[in-house]
């Protein structure tokens, strides 16, 4: 496998496009030979749709699409972002909203904690945010 390899997509910020963002997903990571049926496979897929959920609902509009990203360091590391165009980071809500919904980065960080791997946002130079999963490659593709 080459020494880095990245693989986007750009899909609007629809509902039904999350769907279109695991199956993206699926598809760069099957090429790169991660097994798509195996527990890292499903954990990643839980990841994206969680994102591209949050990159959809959270964006109130003013986000006419989101960008989902891959990128495969040296067979060691797999960065997995979704950009959206809102200014907002993503923020933990209080207790009592948690109750039915917002616990989606809750749950992509113990996802990511349990694969050895991490949660960040960043800020994009047109004024979003990319929220990215760091996850070491070897937690990804079984020995």
């Amino acid at each position: 496998m080459a020494d880095h390899q990245e693989a986007s997509v750009t899909l609007p910020s629809l509902p039904a496009e999350v769907s279109a963002a695991r199956r993206f997903v699926t598809e760069v990571l099957g090429g790169w030979d991660l097994d798509g049926d195996g527990d890292a496979a499903d954990a990643i897929r839980l990841m994206v749709s969680e994102l591209a959920t949050n990159a959809v609902q959270h964006t109130f509009g003013q986000s006419p699409n989101f960008t989902v990203e891959l990128r495969l360091d040296r067979d060691e590391v797999l960065r997995i972002g979704v950009t959206d165009s809102h200014p907002r980071f993503p923020r933990r809500l209080p207790a009592a909203v948690q109750q039915d919904n917002g616990r989606g980065l809750a749950i992509i960080r113990v996802l990511a904690a349990e694969a050895g791997g991490r949660l960040s946002v960043t800020p994009t130079e047109a004024g979003g945010k990319t929220v990215w999963v760091t996850l070491p490659w070897a937690a990804a593709v079984p020995a």
